[in-house]
């Protein structure tokens, strides 16, 4: 029997507010432990929230990012829960009327557009974080207790592990593109919890579900779903049943552990927060929220392809980070040519990024740089191979173009009578070639202009090598 899977995915992101969401203490990461606290996030008696606004705002965004219908009313509750990293024994979260609802966003599988619908979207605050020392110890650090929270539930539409990581890319490049989370998934401000089961290719009924819980990495969400897939499908092969559980990715062994079944599932009494009110959002809220709306991907997209021509490859690549797609529209308009400023970028620039595990944030190298090489390069100063060693040199010294080329003697070699004595020492040590070539081996062009190159140590001008070997090859023919 053949089976298909069926994925949900909760995304849990934190907001990029410079206050935790109902204090005025601070978000900021990596602080010492328990010094961003106040009675409030630790939930001492008699204290009362007040909602960060800002919060709210953009979570508003997220939802008409992702095309949701933005409730006009919506309140929250209380979640009942014992964890030590829940000094109040309870999590203030949205339940039954979430702030968005009824969206979706589409990814690219394999050349095709796929629509997951997302459920919801709801408010709700962290949780601190437990550490567990080598010495047998366990700490609780409530830094990160009541930094605003965004749930993003989608609908069980995904169908493969590839999709779910597919999905999750798409979803942290919106949200940075929007400027509400960083997507810092080491960090932990964007992590999903996966539900997924099994079922007979054809059938519409769900398989028994199992959630995989905190998964905070694009590799991980895949390898974990490949697993437990696997994992389901063997046990129906053989007869038994799937039992309801959450399970947890260990990625030292790469599987999946059982953590708790559905009878020792958390029943969590859900009732309405009675210290805040609800939400009201206007349809004047609303428009004012969407006049702050930047670009978003898939238009960025949409207008590379028709404003530069360019494939829907290069578009999709400059466009999955905003930093980057905004670094390569500096290069055009300053000049570059947007198809050979995309070659550029994606071939040398992202490989040198990628080698250093670095960010186009933090490269050194700016698009003024790179558009007075091009220039470089259309004048015949020197060629595309010397201007490959020139472009790295540039990206690990911050110097410009002109200055690496002066410094090491980099001109190209315009010169034909310069080149024409280079072509005749060649031939003269490679008579056997030249015979070949004469006898109609016309390949053995690349290897005459190989060994001019090399002799004038990659300066030589490439079309007027072409050109004067041939020249010289054929004399006397």
């Amino acid at each position: 029997m053949q089976y298909e899977a069926v994925i949900g995915l909760e995304v849990h992101a934190q907001l990029l507010t410079e206050s935790k969401i109902f204090c005025s203490c601070s978000t900021q990461f990596g602080a010492e432990p328990n010094t961003q606290v106040c009675p409030v996030c630790l939930g001492m008696p008699g204290v009362l929230p007040v909602l960060n606004k800002r919060a709210v705002e953009y979570t508003i965004k997220t939802g008409l990012a992702m095309n949701c219908r933005i409730a006009p009313y919506s309140r929250f509750a209380r979640k009942n829960y014992f964890y030590p990293d829940l000094p109040k024994g309870y999590q203030i979260s949205q339940y039954e009327l979430p702030l968005c609802e009824d969206g979706y966003l589409e990814i690219i599988v394999d050349g095709e557009k796929r629509k997951i619908r997302i459920k919801r979207i709801h408010l709700e605050e962290d949780a601190g974080k437990n550490i567990h020392d080598p010495s047998g110890y366990s700490f609780v650090d409530f830094n990160r207790t009541g930094v605003p929270l965004m749930e993003i539930v989608s609908e069980p539409d995904i169908r493969s592990p590839k999709e779910a990581a597919l999905y999750m890319k798409k979803l942290r490049t919106i949200l940075r593109y929007l400027g509400v989370c960083d997507g810092n998934l080491e960090q932990g401000s964007l992590r999903c919890d996966a539900n997924v089961s099994v079922r007979p290719v054809g059938s519409t009924e769900f398989g028994v579900k199992t959630e995989i819980k905190n998964i905070n990495s694009f590799r991980f969400v895949e390898k974990a779903l490949e697993y437990e897939i696997k994992r389901q499908i063997k046990l129906l092969q053989v007869g038994e049943k799937i039992i309801q559980e959450t399970r947890l990715w260990d990625s030292q062994t790469g599987t999946t552990q059982s953590m708790r079944s559905k009878e020792e599932a958390h029943d969590y009494r859900y009732f309405p927060e009675p210290d805040l009110v609800p939400v009201i959002v206007s349809e004047e809220w609303i428009e004012k929220i969407k006049k702050t709306m930047p670009e978003l991907p898939d238009q960025k997209f949409d207008r590379f392809l028709k404003e530069y021509g360019l494939p829907e490859y290069d578009a999709q690549i400059l466009t999955e980070e905003k930093a980057l797609a905004e670094w390569f529209e500096k290069a055009v308009v300053l000049g570059g040519k947007p198809k050979e400023v995309s070659n550029w970028i994606m071939v040398e620039l992202l490989r040198l990024l990628n080698e250093d595990a670095k960010d186009i944030t933090e490269c050194k190298l700016t698009p003024q740089e790179l558009v007075e090489l091009l220039t470089l390069i259309e004048k015949g100063t020197i060629n595309r191979n010397t201007a490959k060693d020139v472009f790295e040199e540039m990206y690990k010294t911050g110097k410009s173009a002109e200055t690496i080329v002066k410094e090491k003697g980099l001109t190209q070699i315009s010169d034909s009578s310069v080149i024409i004595e280079a072509i005749r020492e060649i031939i003269a040590k490679n008579p056997k070639e030249v015979e070949r070539f004469k006898a109609g081996e016309e390949k053995l062009i690349g290897f005459f202009v190989g060994q001019v190159m090399k002799l004038t140590k990659g300066k030589a001008n490439p079309k007027l090598v072409n050109e004067l070997i041939l020249q010289e090859l054929k004399k006397g023919e």
